[in-house]
């Protein structure tokens, strides 16, 4: 039998080789068949969850509060170091220099993750800007969010900063960061479904990945140098209580 691990869209695309290794020592270590999934978008992982039976899901904290919550699935691992933490950039050559510059008005371009609007949103109360004074254009990509602001159709860009600091020198020479997140608790989590019969065999080969010579090149794909941490229901729990505070 094959099972489906599905990967949350917002990664650098620099990093699709790595998870397609991932897979492959995954396979190879626990003699599981497990068939990778990779959603363009939110918006088709989403649809991927809803009619697929998916065994494990590498899912952002905001997804994975609900998996956990309302969809029966526990997290076990998650990258060491590896918070989610995000940037607000604007175009180096614009008139926004800097957070005070920001105004009521102003079109905000990001890629569709809850994630990180949330906590942008957060980072824009010290200027005093919610939600309701601002333009958000979703983009297909962070990429393409770039493009918007280094083209002058947005005024600022939120993104993972994992991905803004994965874009290309040119793209970053064009623009400027004005915030960037610290919260160091939030972070991408591994999850299985309540009831899979192999989750106490993969979550044993991923944290031992790091121990494996031959996983380190895989692990330096993905930026996961330090391999993966154990990740119990407290901890899920804490993060998950930590996001409810964002979004309150």
């Amino acid at each position: 039998m094959t099972y489906n691990f599905l990967i949350a869209p917002d990664f650098s695309p620099e990093r699709f080789a790595g998870w397609h290794m991932f897979n492959t020592l995954l396979q190879k270590h626990s003699d599981i068949a497990v068939h990778l999934l990779t959603p363009a978008s939110h918006a088709e992982q989403a649809e991927m969850i809803k009619e697929k039976d998916i065994d494990l899901i590498y899912a952002n904290p905001f997804d994975a509060a609900a998996l956990i919550r309302e969809h029966g699935y526990r997290a076990i691992a998650r990258p060491v170091g590896k918070s989610d933490e995000m940037v607000i950039a604007t175009s180096a050559n614009g008139d926004i220099q800097k957070l005070e510059d920001l105004k009521a008005g102003n079109t905000v371009a990001m890629a569709d993750n809850r994630d990180v609007k949330l906590i942008g949103l957060r980072l824009l109360e010290a200027v005093d800007l919610t939600e309701a004074d601002l333009t958000f254009d979703i983009t297909e990509t962070f990429q393409a969010a770039a493009r918007q602001v280094i083209q002058g159709k947005a005024d600022v860009a939120f993104f993972l900063a994992d991905i803004f600091k994965g874009l290309s020198k040119l793209t970053r020479a064009q623009m400027t960061v004005l915030i960037e997140s610290d919260l160091a608790d939030i972070s991408h989590v591994l999850l299985v479904k309540d009831g899979f019969e192999h989750a106490d065999t993969l979550e044993r080969v991923i944290l031992s990945l790091q121990d494996s010579a031959e996983s380190q090149t895989m692990l330096e794909e993905l930026g996961f140098e330090q391999g993966f941490e154990a990740m119990d229901e407290e901890s899920a729990e804490f993060m998950i209580d930590l996001m409810e505070t964002l979004l309150d």
